[in-house]
């Protein structure tokens, strides 16, 4: 796979599979997500689902090297038109939330996609009360 080249649908597929990886784990919940993304959201219409064993091949390559996870920002920056930076941090939101808690790896990875793709505060924090309130469970009656 060139690694030189994403399509902007590669990078939103990055992101969350960097964001499942960042500790050290897929969890089949994270999975789930990932793939029901995949099927439902338009950004993702005509995607070529076969495409994200390559990515996620591609991410744990990264994530082998040493400023492994610099490369993958800088592929996804260059990949990624202005009005998807959003998009991919909620994504990522998202996938960190899937299992119902956030490890601290993955809160930083999302800290450095948040920085790196330029998504402002206020933002942000929308996005992520959005993904907290998307993955909320309901409580065992007692």
């Amino acid at each position: 796979m060139n690694t030189d080249i994403l399509s902007p649908q590669d990078a939103l597929i990055a992101v969350m599979i960097a964001v499942s990886a960042a500790d050290e784990k897929i969890v089949q919940s994270e999975l789930a997500a990932i793939t029901s993304i995949v099927g439902i959201l338009p950004v993702f219409e005509g995607y070529d689902r076969d495409r994200i064993g390559h990515i996620s091949s591609l991410v744990a390559d990264l994530f082998e090297e040493e400023d492994g996870i610099d490369a993958l920002i800088g592929l996804v920056e260059g990949a990624l038109p202005d009005h998807l930076r959003e998009t991919a941090y909620a994504l990522a939101c998202d996938v960190a939330a899937a299992d119902g808690r956030i490890q601290q790896t993955e809160m930083r990875m999302l800290e450095i996609i948040r920085h790196d793709l330029r998504v402002g505060r206020l933002a942000a924090a929308a996005i992520e009360r959005g993904a907290r309130a998307r993955h909320q469970k309901l409580e065992p009656v007692a």
